[in-house]
């Protein structure tokens, strides 16, 4: 039984998925292909960037590369090294523009 004076609730319409079947949106969710140096450490299969991200902090932690004192630098490895332009070390929101290069939309 409603309250006296209380209106109603309306409940929001809830939108179909759209057509291509993905309900996720935005540029994290949209899928695209690593270049061959990022394959190297996400794999050569098309993925989100928000996947691809996770698989680069998961490679960085599963092999050390945050520096001890900062951990906001990130050092670079053989595999890491061709992505970072040739940098021995880049600050975590740098490293995001050097990876962004290697993800191929499509």
């Amino acid at each position: 039984m409603p309250i006296q004076g209380k209106k109603e609730s309306k409940q929001r319409a809830v939108k179909s998925p759209q057509a291509s079947g993905n309900t996720a949106r935005g540029a994290l969710a949209t899928l695209v292909t690593p270049s061959p140096e990022l394959a190297h450490v996400v794999g050569a299969k098309p993925l989100s960037r928000g996947d691809a991200m996770k698989r680069v902090w998961e490679y960085i932690k599963k092999h050390d590369l945050q520096d001890p004192q900062n951990k906001r630098r990130i050092r670079a490895d053989d595999n890491l090294r061709p992505i970072f332009e040739g940098n021995e070390s880049l600050s975590m929101f740098e490293m995001t523009a050097y990876i962004s290069r290697h993800l191929n939309k499509g």
